[in-house]
C-alpha cells in the first residue's frame, strides 16, 4: 500500500507532532543530564555544563521528531522505533557539532572522527534515552492528542481517490446541475481525508483518474467484505473505467478479489452492510442480475442479501446509512419503504441520512446537516463534521468518498 502525501496535515496532527516532540526533547534532556549528574557524584557544579552540552542535541531531537510526527511515524511501533533511533543519532551528532562550532572550534577531519566517537561515549546515553522517551512519552502524548490508533490486529484503512480535473462534468440524476468550484472541492477533499487520519485511520490513495469525472466517488467501484473485495459493475457506462484502478489497489493490499460482471450492474453506493445483513438498492444503477451475483459471492462469507427498492434517490446510501449500533437512519422523503429495516430512525435533513463509522463511538457527517448531527450526538456519539458541499452538488455524500477496510 502507498500512503498518500497530498493532504495538508490538520491542525490536530501538527499539534500532536509538536507536543509529542517537545515532550520527548524535555524528557531526554532532563533524564540524560540527571544520569550524568548522578554519575559525577551529584556535583552541582556539573549541572550547568551538562545542560549546555546536551541542549543542542535535545533541540535537534525536537525538530526531527516534530517532522516525523507530521508524516505519521507514531502509527506503527516498528516505524516509531526506527524513527526514534534515527532521530536520536542525528540529533546527537548535529547537536554536538553545533556546540563545538559555537565554542569556536573548526570541524576538521579529526574533530569529526571524535564526534562520531561520542556515539559510543556520552552520546550513547542520550540516544538510548531519546529512543525510550519516543517509544513511551512521545507515543502517549501523540495518541492522547490525535486519538488512539486501531487496536492490535485491527486494520483501519481508508481508500480514497483524489478528484479528477473534470470533476464538474460528473453525472447528476436526481438534482439539477449547478456550477462546481473545483478549487474548493480539492480543499474539501483534503479536509475529508484529514478527518480519517485524525481519527487513527491509515490512508491509501487509489491513483487519480483525471479523465473520469466521477472517480472521486471511490465507494461505487469496490465493496469490501472482510478480506474480500468485490469489484463492481457500474450502472453508468461512463463510470466503468473507474474499476481498474480500484482493483489494482485492493490487489496490492493483498485482498481477495471477486467481480460483478455484465449484464449485471452494481454500484457500491447501493450496498449497505449492517452486521451480516447486506441491504442492496435495486434502482437506476444496480439491477437484479448484479444483486444475484453479489448474493452468490457473499453468501459463502456468512452474509445475507436483502434487496431494497430505490426510486427516489441515486443510490440506497443516498437515502439511508447505519449508526455503529445497527440503527438505520434516513431522510423519509427519499426512502421508499422504511419498514424494510429492523430499526429505522428518521433524520430531519437529507444530508443527515449519511454517516461513516470512524470508531464504535464516532461518526463522520456532512456539515450541511447540523440538526441531524445534534440528534445523533444526543444519542451518545461523537460527531465529526466536514464540508462536502461541492460533492453534494453531484449527489455525493460522506460515504461515497472512501472505502473503509476494517
Amino acid at each position: 500500500m502507498t500512503a498518500i502525501a497530498r493532504p495538508v496535515p490538520s491542525l490536530r496532527t501538527l499539534a500532536a507532532a509538536v507536543l509529542s516532540a517537545l515532550a520527548v526533547a524535555v524528557t531526554t534532556q532532563a533524564v540524560t543530564v540527571l544520569l550524568f549528574f548522578v554519575g559525577a557524584g551529584a556535583d552541582s557544579a556539573t549541572l550547568v555544563q551538562l545542560g549546555d552540552y546536551f541542549l543542542g542535541a535535545s533541540l535537534c531531537v525536537f525538530v526531527v521528531l516534530a517532522i516525523f510526527g507530521v508524516v505519521g511515524v507514531y502509527r506503527y511501533w516498528y516505524v516509531r522505533l526506527v524513527a526514534a533511533l534515527v532521530a536520536g543519532i542525528v540529533a546527537a551528532l548535529v547537536g554536538t557539532a553545533l556546540t563545538i562550532v559555537l565554542r569556536g572550534t573548526v570541524l576538521s577531519g579529526s574533530i569529526l572522527t571524535q564526534l562520531f566517537g561520542t556515539l559510543i561515549g556520552p552520546n550513547l546515553v542520550f540516544v538510548v534515552v531519546a529512543v525510550l522517551s519516543t517509544l513511551t512519552v512521545g507515543a502517549w502524548v501523540f495518541t492522547s492528542v490525535i486519538g488512539a490508533p486501531a487496536r492490535s490486529g485491527e486494520r483501519r484503512v481508508a481508500l480514497v481517490r483524489a478528484p479528477a480535473d473534470n470533476l464538474a462534468e460528473g453525472e447528476v440524476t436526481h438534482v439539477d446541475r449547478t456550477a462546481i468550484d473545483t478549487d474548493l472541492a480539492n480543499d474539501q477533499w483534503d479536509a475529508y481525508v484529514a478527518a480519517f487520519a485524525d481519527n487513527g485511520w491509515h490512508i491509501v490513495e487509489v491513483p487519480v483518474a483525471n479523465s473520469l469525472a466521477d472517480s472521486v466517488f471511490i465507494e461505487d467501484a469496490v465493496v469490501l467484505f472482510g478480506d474480500t473485495a468485490v469489484i463492481t459493475s457500474p450502472g453508468a457506462e461512463s463510470r466503468r473505467g473507474e474499476i481498474a484502478g480500484a482493483e489494482a489497489t485492493v490487489r496490492e493490499a493483498g485482498l481477495r478479489v471477486e467481480r460483478i460482471a455484465l449484464p449485471g450492474t452494481l454500484d457500491g453506493g447501493d450496498v449497505l452492510k449492517v452486521g451480516t445483513t447486506v441491504y442492496v438498492g435495486r434502482g437506476g444503477r444496480t439491477n437484479a442480475e448484479g444483486i444475484r451475483q453479489l448474493r452468490a459471492i457473499v453468501a459463502p462469507l456468512g452474509y445475507s442479501v436483502v434487496a431494497v427498492p430505490v426510486t427516489k434517490a441515486l443510490h440506497l446510501k443516498s437515502a439511508v446509512t447505519a449508526l455503529p449500533d445497527g440503527t438505520v437512519i434516513g431522510y423519509p422523503p427519499v426512502v421508499d419503504d422504511p419498514a424494510i429495516f429492523d430499526r429505522f430512525l428518521a433524520m430531519p435533513e437529507e444530508g443527515g441520512a449519511h454517516v461513516v463509522t470512524l470508531a464504535p463511538d464516532t461518526v463522520l457527517m456532512a456539515s450541511s446537516a447540523p440538526a441531524s448531527a445534534a440528534l445523533i450526538a444526543d444519542l451518545g456519539y461523537r460527531v465529526v463534521t466536514v464540508d462536502i458541499s461541492e460533492f453534494e452538488k453531484l449527489e455525493g455524500c460522506v460515504t461515497c468518498l472512501s472505502v473503509r477496510v476494517r
